[in-house]
């Protein structure tokens, strides 16, 4: 057997690595369920802690504003103390913390518990994708395990619901907190056994002005967006918009000054890494507008309750799971940037199946479209989120991990707030005259705004409800086909972006160099010449070519 050939099965990962990938999964599960398991809670929680119509938007997105604030911070952070150890750090504190939010004695408790989750969530996040960076040397392994991690990641947030419907049915709303606190006992007494220890040997300081700075432009851009996509530019929230972005100028400078920056900012030089990173973001704007629509649909139009609604939406993230798993195995085969391509074709046909669906379509055409879209969307997600993390030296995987997080937090924020936008202008377009004459004008103008003021309105006026909520629910409808639409062109121009900016990365694993004077591109992103140098570059820089540690642990 050649040397190369021992080098390679060195670095594959054994039963240790994939066990220890079901340990890292579970944190990752657990994070997901928690951002949508709540939303069942709240009216038995309003009963009992009587929060004013503020404190439960606080409540209710305190916990993803922490965690979008806190991701890139919390990732550098682990690439300076140690990845396991800051995974440690924040399945202790995020089960403290859910013990109190279980038996908040106030809505303000509850508020920054609340917060304090988000930021132990925000700690658990990069961890468990840079340690699978660390773990799963080999390219199409770590593809793969990157699969399965995304896998739980969007699965919990579709059981979420389903979780919080069963638990809630048998005890009181705090109990939707403490299903974490199991999972979290249970990482922290298995991750020393199964989990390797790693942080980069020359890292610096932690800056903390960038990281307050980098705070003050998610918070108050993310604000903004949310703001935007409920009610319309407001002075509040352009203002915060503007504060962030200003503050986003400043933090950018000071990356690009510092000796050692909260975010190296150049790694956006890397093309593998900055094309992956920009389609997610955009990928994932085009399907959280277009999903959130179809969520209310499910609600609002065809008259579900939430936890069968969350039923409904199983064979969309069914279709993702399949994505998931088939995306790696197809990329060891052909182009990355061709399968992502490929799989955004077809979630523009999703989304153009889903920009037929009219008020009495049923459920059988919505179904098909979200299966298809679920299915294309999955090799980006997947096939991206290992690129970036790839692309990046092993002592960078922290921060890249944390700004993939990032990206889909702005992207799902953005996608509400644009896309978003553009169904309720169609809606509000389709009800100028359709409010019946004998509504009053302040009740008429909220049933005009939005298909929750219209069933409102319905509930006020009897008489008049079958002509209003037809009239209301067509419009919504009508407002998704159009948000669909523009979400189907979007993926199209990503998908031509994509397909051509990643022509020059092979096929994953692919270690061979090619006739015609054309060197191979590893999922690293790195050109490779030689087999020996494709060896060295799958290594951990942290190890020398004979597999041993340069550098403590």
């Amino acid at each position: 057997m050649s040397s190369q050939s021992l080098d390679a099965a060195a670095s594959r990962a054994g039963p240790k690595e994939w066990i220890g990938l079901a340990v890292l999964a579970m944190p990752t599960l657990l994070l997901s369920i928690d951002m949508t398991v709540l939303y069942l809670a709240l009216p038995e929680l309003s009963a009992d802690l009587s929060p004013t119509s503020a404190q439960q938007l606080w409540i209710l997105d305190i916990y993803a504003f922490m965690i979008g604030g806190f991701l890139v911070t919390m990732g550098a952070l682990g690439d300076r103390v140690g990845r396991r150890r800051l995974l440690l750090i924040g399945a202790v504190v995020f089960g403290v913390a859910s013990v109190l939010a279980a038996y908040s004695v106030s809505a303000e408790m509850l508020i920054v518990t609340r917060a304090l989750l988000g930021i132990a969530g925000a700690t658990l996040m990069p961890s468990t994708l840079a340690l699978i960076r660390n773990m799963f040397e080999d390219p199409r392994q770590r593809a793969t395990a990157i699969g399965v991690w995304m896998m739980c990641f969007m699965g919990g947030m579709a059981i979420g619901p389903l979780v919080g419907g069963i638990v809630l049915q048998h005890f009181w709303w705090g109990a939707a907190f403490l299903i974490g606190v199991p999972v979290m006992v249970l990482l922290v007494v298995t991750a020393p056994f199964l989990l390797p220890e790693y942080r980069s040997p020359n890292a610096g300081r932690l800056d903390l002005p960038s990281a307050a700075l980098l705070l003050l432009t998610l918070l108050p851009v993310i604000h903004a967006l949310k703001e935007f996509a409920s009610h319309g530019p407001g002075t509040l929230s352009v203002l915060a918009l503007v504060f962030g972005l200003g503050n986003g100028v400043f933090f950018v400078l000071r990356q690009c000054r510092s000796a050692d920056p909260l975010l190296d900012m150049g790694l956006f030089k890397d093309r593998t890494f900055s094309t992956a990173l920009g389609s997610m973001l955009f990928g994932v704007m085009a399907m959280s507008a277009v999903m959130l629509f179809v969520t209310q649909y499910f609600q609002m139009v065809q008259g579900l309750s939430p936890l069968v609604a969350g039923l409904w939406l199983l064979p969309s993230v069914a279709g993702m799971m399949v994505g998931f798993m088939v995306a790696p195995a197809l990329a060891a085969k052909v182009r990355p940037g061709d399968v992502i391509g490929g799989g955004l074709g077809l979630g523009v046909l999703g989304f153009l199946l889903l920009a037929q669906i009219d008020a009495g379509s049923g459920f059988a055409l919505l179904i098909v479209g979200q299966v298809v879209l679920g299915v294309g969307i999955s090799p980006l997600l997947a096939l991206g989120t290992d690129l970036v993390v790839g692309s990046v030296p092993a002592e960078k995987a922290g921060s890249a991990a944390a700004m993939s997080e990032t990206a889909g937090e702005l992207g799902g924020a953005l996608g509400v707030a644009t896309l978003g936008s553009v169904g309720v202008a169609v809606y509000r377009d389709r009800m100028v005259d359709a409010v019946p004459e004998n509504v009053p004008a302040a009740v008429a103008d909220s049933a005009g705004e939005t298909l929750a003021g219209a069933m409102a309105a319905a509930r006020r006026f009897p008489s008049e409800a079958p002509e209003l909520l037809a009239s209301a629910r067509e419009a919504f409808t009508q407002g998704m086909n159009v948000a669909a639409g523009v979400g189907a062109v979007m993926l199209v121009v990503v998908a031509v972006l994509t397909t051509t900016l990643m022509r020059h990365v092979r096929p994953i694993g692919e270690e061979t160099s090619r006739g015609g004077g054309e060197t191979a591109v590893t999922t690293t992103g790195l050109p490779v010449q030689d087999d020996e140098d494709v060896v060295l570059q799958n290594r951990d820089p942290g190890r020398s070519p004979d597999g041993s540690p340069t550098h403590g642990t």
